[in-house]
Formats: C-alpha cells, sequence, structure tokens
C-alpha cells in the first residue's frame, strides 16, 4: 500500500513544481486544476492513472510519465455525471500519442454508453512527432467517436491552450466550443506556415485567437477572459442541457409567475416596423427572471440564439436582431441558427422562435456566396425538428425569410402573432410598385397614386388578422400576454410526439 500511495502521488503531482509555476506563469492552470474548478467538489473519479506509453526511440523510452499527458474520468455537475478529459500540458506539452489517444477513446466509449455528457479541456500541441503515424491514428479514433456521439450526448470543447492542424476538428465536431481569449488558440495552419506560403504575416491570436473565432469565423460559441469565469460558464450550459437524447432537460422550480404580465414589451418594440429595437431586451423581458444564455452571441448578431427558461423548463430561442442588419437574414445567420436548431431538436429542447424579419440580405457577395444553400440548412432544420416548436411575429415577416424562420407551413405547432404583425411576400411599397406599376406611371400625380395604392395594398393584404383569418397564424395576442400564451402553449405540447420517415439518414444542404 505505500507504494501504491507513492506510485498514485507521483501521477498526481506530475512532472514537478518547476513545470507548474512554468503553466501559471503563462497564465494557465494545470489539468487538474481545471477539472476541481469544473465538477463538483470531491467527485471526480479517475480512469487509468497509472497508464503510461510504451513507444521507443528519440528518447522516449527514457521518459515514460504516469498519466502520458491527459486526465481521464468522471465525476458530477450539480449531481449529474459528466465525463471528462484534459491535456496536461506539462508532461509532452499534451501532446498525443498512442496511450493518450487511447485513454481518451475509452472515456468517451464510457460517456457513450453510460449516456452522459461529455468535456473535453484542451490544452495540447497536437500529434506527437516522436511516434508518428499512431499518432494520427489516435485522432481519427477521436474523430469517429464524435461523430458517433453527436446527437446523442451534449460534447462540450473548452480551449484552454494551442490546438493546431488536425486536432482542431475535434472540437468543430463537437455541440459549443469555449475559448479563453489570449492562451488558447485554434488554426489549422500556423502563422508560420501561412507566412511561408501566402506572404501574410500574422499573430498566433489574430490568426486563430478566441476574439477571431468569437467574431469572424464562428467557430467559437463562448469566450471569456479567465478560465475560472469560463468553466463556471460550462457548468451552467451543462445545468440547461439533458444528460443525453433520450431524456428532457433538467426542470428547476420558478419564482416568476407563469401568468406575469409584460407590460414593458408595449414600449420596447415600437408599431413602426422601420425603427429598430433590441430583441434582447425583448427576450429577457419574457423569460424567467430575465435569464438566458446566448449562444454565438458575437458571431452573425443579426440573428440571436439562446437557451432560457419558460416556468423552468428549458427552451431554446431563436430570434431576428432589428439592431443588427435591421435582423435580416443572410449566409452567417442562416448557419447560426441552422445548428442551433438542430441541437434543440437532438436534445428535446421545444424551439420558440420570434420572428421580426424584412427578408433575406440582397447582394452579389451573399448570392455567390451561396445564400441559396446556406438558408436551406435553416429550412431544412426546422423541416426536420420534431421537438414542440412555436413562433411569434412581432412585426414584419415578409417572403422567403418568414418561410425558413419555423412558419406554420413548415411545421410549427402553434403560431402567434402580435397585432403589429406584417405577413406579406414583400413590403407594401415594393408590392405596390410591382402591381400597379402601369397604373403610378399614367397617373397625373405618380407619387399620390403610389401612396394612394400602397395604402390600399395594406388594407387588403397586410392587416394584422389578414393571416389570422386565413389559419397561418392560430391566433394574434397582447403582447403584454406573450409569457403566460408560451407557457400554457409549452405545457401543453410536452407530451408531443411526432415521427420521421423511416430512413438511414436525411442529405441536408451543404
Amino acid at each position: 500500500m505505500a507504494e501504491l500511495h507513492e506510485i498514485r502521488a507521483r501521477a498526481v503531482a506530475g512532472p514537478g513544481e518547476k513545470a507548474t509555476q512554468a503553466q501559471h506563469a503563462k497564465g494557465k492552470l494545470t489539468a487538474r486544476e481545471r477539472i476541481e474548478l469544473l465538477l463538483d467538489p470531491g467527485s471526480f473519479r479517475e480512469v487509468e492513472q497509472l497508464r503510461r506509453h510504451r513507444a521507443t526511440g528519440f528518447g522516449l523510452e527514457a521518459k515514460k510519465p504516469y498519466t502520458d499527458g491527459v486526465v481521464t474520468g468522471w465525476g458530477t455537475v450539480e449531481g449529474r455525471t459528466v465525463f471528462v478529459y484534459a491535456h496536461d500540458f506539462r508532461i509532452f506539452g499534451g501532446a498525443l500519442g498512442e496511450a493518450h489517444a487511447q485513454k481518451i477513446h475509452k472515456i468517451m466509449d464510457m460517456a457513450i454508453a453510460a449516456g452522459a455528457p461529455l468535456v473535453s479541456l484542451n490544452d495540447g500541441a497536437g500529434a506527437r512527432i516522436q511516434e508518428g503515424v499512431t499518432a494520427l491514428a489516435g485522432y481519427g479514433g477521436i474523430f469517429q467517436r464524435n461523430t458517433r456521439a453527436s446527437g446523442v450526448i451534449p460534447q462540450i470543447s473548452v480551449m484552454l491552450g494551442p490546438c493546431a492542424g488536425g486536432a482542431a476538428y475535434s472540437p468543430a465536431l463537437t455541440d459549443f466550443v469555449f475559448m479563453v481569449r489570449d492562451t488558447a488558440q485554434m488554426f489549422i495552419t500556423g502563422p508560420d506556415v501561412v507566412k511561408a506560403v501566402t506572404g501574410e504575416e500574422i499573430t498566433h491570436n489574430g490568426l486563430g485567437g478566441a476574439d477571431v473565432h468569437a467574431e469572424t469565423s464562428g467557430v467559437c460559441h463562448f469566450a471569456y477572459d479567465d478560465e475560472e469565469t469560463c468553466l463556471a460558464e460550462v457548468r451552467y450550459l451543462l445545468s440547461l442541457l439533458p444528460q443525453n437524447n433520450r431524456e428532457t432537460p433538467p426542470r428547476v422550480h420558478c419564482a416568476d409567475p407563469a401568468d406575469r404580465r409584460c407590460e414593458g414589451l408595449l414600449d420596447l418594440v415600437p408599431a413602426d416596423g422601420n425603427r429598430p429595437y433590441d430583441m434582447a431586451k425583448v427576450i429577457e423581458e419574457i423569460v424567467d427572471d430575465g435569464e438566458y444564455l446566448e449562444v454565438h452571441e458575437r458571431w452573425a448578431r443579426n440573428i440571436i440564439c439562446a437557451l432560457a427558461r419558460l416556468d423552468g423548463q428549458v427552451v431554446g430561442i431563436v430570434a431576428n436582431q432589428p439592431q443588427v442588419l435591421a435582423g435580416v437574414l443572410d449566409i452567417e445567420a442562416s448557419e447560426k441558427a441552422a445548428r442551433f436548431v438542430q441541437m434543440c431538436d437532438a436534445f428535446n429542447i421545444p424551439i420558440v422562435t420570434f420572428l421580426d424579419v424584412p427578408g433575406f440580405l440582397p447582394g452579389v457577395d451573399q448570392e455567390h456566396g451561396g445564400i441559396i444553400r446556406h438558408g436551406a440548412k435553416l429550412l431544412y432544420a426546422y423541416c426536420n425538428a420534431t421537438v414542440p416548436r412555436i413562433s411569434l411575429i412581432l412585426r414584419k415577416a415578409y417572403g422567403g425569410a418568414y418561410i425558413v424562420m419555423d412558419s406554420q407551413s413548415i411545421g410549427a405547432d402553434l403560431t402567434y402573432a402580435w397585432p403589429t404583425n406584417e405577413i406579406a411576400v414583400m413590403g407594401a411599397e415594393g408590392a405596390a410598385n410591382v402591381i400597379f406599376r402601369r397604373q403610378i406611371a399614367e397617373a397625373e400625380d405618380p407619387e399620390a397614386m403610389r401612396q394612394k395604392m400602397v395604402k390600399e395594398y395594406k388594407a387588403e393584404l397586410m392587416h394584422p388578422y389578414y393571416a389570422a383569418e386565413r389559419g397561418l397564424v392560430d391566433d394574434v395576442i397582447d403582447p403584454a400576454e406573450t409569457r403566460e400564451v408560451l407557457v400554457r402553449s409549452l405545457a401543453m405540447l410536452q407530451t408531443k410526439h411526432a415521427d420521421l420517415p423511416s430512413r438511414k439518414h436525411g442529405n441536408p444542404p451543404q
């Protein structure tokens, strides 16, 4: 027993205090310190702590540290089981070799079998060059398991250090990516390679830092200034997710009354469709205690994707943001919302959609960039979703964007509208210019005639009750009653069951 305790102490201590100090000097915690922050105190149970590599050559046979540079195991977050692996940068720079990879494979297999979330704490230098192709094969095994676990258990990647080359594809295959500013970077080819090939000079953070991936590439869902805040937010996200695809997210007691009137909405949203407002404040007014977690907050900001609770039940919210690009749909917004809808559907999270959309963003760049196929991704995601789906039209809902944003015609279970709604093929001005082109051109006063025709078109086809009269909107509601209507509707839909056609899988637009 004395020998066992000594070996375990060596394994836990790692390569020594000097290596630990070097890690701290970079502003980074050690693998075990990170696990302690992530999991409930005292809940971590390590797997294969005494594993060592068996590689030879290049001096490896003389250096065989315990854990082989990755700490794996399971614990709990708020009492629920979570599996975790954490690279130990102090050992081989966290580089992945055969034994290292096999430890990760095992913990991933355990997470899938147990039906519990998997969190990876990434801080590694990529494949262990001394082990050659066996290291690359180890990554292949990780990617295969990421794909097998997709939509089965929640997978969260936390980037706490470098992640370069093929290693970056594992986080890209997971459901959520967290990054810490300054210390975490992700890229396929580093700054030196970029300079050699293209002549461009750029820093590591400029190429693949947290802000770049949070604002420009969309690779990162959440970015934070320090590891403590980042890991606390991972815990919060886990509290909003189910253990696996066979369960629903945990429901909590809610002190916020289900029938609370939202009088503030009357002042937040202008009746004039051309005036912008902050959709985030609308969401805050409606959800429990004004709390929600926005996903991809800084990327494709013309659409909001967020997790929140309504009467204690977790919901996914997709909402146009009129403050940014007037809330139009474009390539990035379509991709962002499509992935979010798919995630919600995979993990039994009802979807509530708030519409105020004037259409798709026009432009040569958008058309040549494939807005058709990218917009189709969002359409496909909604059409394929079997969870409860409720849509609410606040103001504008024009053209194809109205259909794509979970209209009743593509399967929304319930569709509500405020009295300020305008559902139409296009805005009244554009429609009048097309329909009454000849009358306007031939009139003595074309502008007066145009205004008359616009007013006539609005009265005939764009009044707030036109869609409701034709059964395309289930009810026109008082905005102040929005919270109560949504809560009661979700309660009714909680037993919804819908089957998809028998098939191996669909072929979604790419």
